[in-house]
């Protein structure tokens, strides 16, 4: 009878199957069961190989754990689902899900996490690109998966995050283009010909994110203090299914064939047609009868900083008392039509403005004032930013208005002028260099005078001194 082994030995053995065979107990599973892992090769050394490296993840408590390992897919939804959204704010979560579904599940999705290699993500990435998309949207898609996997790597579902060893492309940074002084007031004055006028003095005048100005309640304004509480921003959420079939929910607006070439249906959409619906789509949620958590609603502002108090400048407070005066009557109007929502900037019947209508307000405002095109938050945080910069607020004011949480983020918001520049150059060359006096006048001349007096030089001097200047 030979001699029973030690806990947790392994076993090497050759097989009738012609292979060599490794067995390493690693523990016990969920369940109470021994966890035992198994390794093969050809050759008792190479299985030996294969068993020290098991045996050294279990010593080192990096080994994987017991059962078969989810598929990317299966992984990312339950990391949306049960993970992420106990952390990420809505309108990230929407974004990490919109990423998910229309990139990394087509791309990557059917690998198992524990197979997937760097040269997967590489050519996910490749095809990403060579279908148009921007280097910024990879590298979002990138971070995205990157971040599911770490955690897949903490709980010991994978033994090594293969993110880390995909440099995703290069990204080059948007450059700011904010308002001039004499744009911002030319734009301003375009758009006091119109009922938000307020709605543009706080974007414009005080910096502020277009969800916190939408966003913006009365209850959060004190008006005798003179300060504004961003405590809440208005966003547009992708709706979610409340029924408990969504496939089922959604059957008559699922399209699984793509369009034909030269479809007329879709002419109209930037992005061209639609990508054809999986075989168990769950979209549509718009359509459904029950559904929830979508369309505009109030959320938290991303971070504890954003929701600081912003000094009111005290020019603009005979403005706000004037706008709060005319709503009043707008409420009057309106009577039993009008719906409370506390809001500083309201349509007509008291609904929060809407940000498409708000964003090609901005657009128009654009034109009316003879302003190139840019962006929203170029004419309005980006121009805080400069246009306090300009007036000589130092960086760590102008991160307390702006409610960075750092002052490196700041710096990108604020673009300096040429012709400040040019000032500085000047004044720091006249510090070197200063520029030379002027020079007296020259003395008239007196005309030719009479020497009486005959030079003490001899000739033999002069002469002496010709030759040394030679």
């Amino acid at each position: 009878m030979s001699p029973r082994k030690p806990n947790m030995e392994s076993t090497i053995y050759f097989g009738a199957d012609g292979w060599w065979h490794g067995r390493v107990t690693m523990g016990v599973k969920n369940d109470g069961s021994p966890d035992r892992r198994h390794r093969r090769a050809k050759t008792k050394t190479e299985v030996r190989r294969k068993v020290r490296e098991l045996e050294r993840l279990r010593d080192q408590g990096r080994a994987t754990t017991a059962g078969r390992k989810p598929t990317v897919a299966q992984w990312m939804e339950t990391y949306l689902t049960d993970i992420a959204s106990l952390k990420l704010k809505p309108r990230s979560l929407d974004d990490y899900w919109s990423k998910t579904r229309n990139d990394i599940v087509p791309g990557v999705g059917q690998h198992r996490i524990d197979k997937l290699q760097p040269e997967h993500l590489e050519r996910m990435y490749r095809a990403l690109l060579d279908a148009g998309h921007a280097p910024s949207h990879v590298v979002k898609v990138h971070r995205i998966l990157s971040r599911a996997l770490k955690i897949a790597h903490r709980r010991r579902i994978i033994g090594e995050n293969v993110a880390t060893l995909v440099d995703p492309p290069s990204v080059d940074e948007t450059e700011a283009n904010p308002f001039t002084k004499e744009e911002a007031k030319a734009f301003l004055e375009a758009a006091s010909r119109r009922p938000t006028f307020m709605r543009w003095i706080v974007g414009v005048g005080m910096g502020f994110r277009q969800g916190e100005t939408l966003g913006l309640r009365w209850s959060y304004v004190d008006l005798e203090a003179e300060l504004f509480r961003p405590e809440w921003q208005l966003q547009r959420l992708t709706w979610r299914h409340g029924c408990a079939d969504p496939h089922a929910c959604g059957a008559r607006l699922h399209r699984f064939e793509p369009c034909p070439a030269g479809c007329a249906r879709h002419k109209s959409y930037k992005r061209g047609c639609p990508k054809p619906c999986p075989k168990a789509c769950t979209r549509h949620a718009s359509a459904c009868p029950q559904r929830k958590e979508g369309g505009l609603v109030f959320t938290r502002p991303k971070t504890k900083k954003s929701r600081n108090a912003v000094p009111i400048p005290p020019v603009f407070i005979p403005f706000l008392h004037e706008h709060k005066a005319g709503q009043e009557e707008l409420r009057a109007a309106a009577g039993e039509l009008w719906q409370e929502h506390d809001v500083v900037f309201s349509r007509p019947d008291g609904r929060p403005l809407d940000p498409r209508a708000d964003y090609k307000e901005f657009k128009e405002l654009l034109e009316e004032a003879g302003i190139d095109d840019r962006r929203l938050y170029d004419g309005s945080r980006h121009t805080a930013g400069t246009i306090l910069n300009e007036l000589g607020v130092d960086m760590p004011t102008i991160m307390e208005i702006l409610r960075h949480t750092q002052i490196s983020q700041t710096r990108r918001y604020v673009k300096g002028r040429s012709h400040l520049s040019k000032d500085a150059m000047r004044r720091m060359g006249e510090f070197f260099v200063p520029s030379p006096s002027p020079s007296p006048p020259p003395a008239p001349d007196p005309g030719p005078t009479e020497t009486r007096t005959e030079t003490p030089d001899t000739r033999a001097a002069r002469a002496r001194r010709r030759r040394r200047i030679r």
